[in-house]
């Protein structure tokens, strides 16, 4: 549709162990502290299941549908089968997601993605700052130690400095 937006779509990538839902669960209550309704898609490596052997909604799944809604007045879920999925699309994922309700997708994870996206480093996480995937699309860095790179170097520990710097990140998003 001519003049519609694109939702912009940020990703906090990290090692494992650096912090990344640490921050987020941070994040996101202050994002919306701030009036910025923020949507979440968290990748995980598990065969993750929201739905539990024995309910209702886990046995109709199983029978073969291959989409389920759980439904109650307080949230819904739907459930997808991707058995011949050979890798998760995340611009599929997002286009999934309610974006009247929204102004930013956060994603944890995805780090091979070409989308924007904030890397976190933490001194003593077993990693040295050398080993940062500075690509194209890191718009900062948010450490927890001083360090010199060719894009913003945010302080891990300060949330309203990431939110400030996305707020402006968001507002660049909307002239391109």
């Amino acid at each position: 549709m001519a003049g519609e937006t694109m939702i912009p779509v940020l990703a906090i990538a990290a090692w494992s162990g650096t912090g990344k839902t640490t921050l987020l669960k941070k994040l996101i209550p202050a994002l919306c502290e701030r009036g910025i309704r923020p949507g979440l898609i968290k990748h995980t490596h598990h065969n993750m299941d929201i739905d539990k052997p024995g309910k209702d909604s886990y046995e109709l799944r199983k029978a073969g549908a291959a989409q389920t809604v759980v439904a109650s007045q307080q949230r819904w879920a739907l459930m997808t089968e991707t058995p011949e999925a050979k890798t998760l699309d995340l611009a599929y994922l997002v286009s999934r997601m309610d974006h009247s309700t929204l102004d930013l997708v956060l994603v944890e994870g995805f780090k091979q993605e070409s989308i924007a996206k904030i890397l976190l480093f933490r001194a003593g996480a077993g990693h040295e700052p050398g080993e940062l995937a500075l690509d194209t699309h890191v718009v900062a860095v948010a450490s927890d130690v001083l360090l010199t790179l060719d894009v913003p170097v945010l302080n891990l520990n300060d949330v309203g400095e990431i939110v400030a710097f996305i707020e402006m990140w968001m507002a660049g998003q909307e002239t391109l």
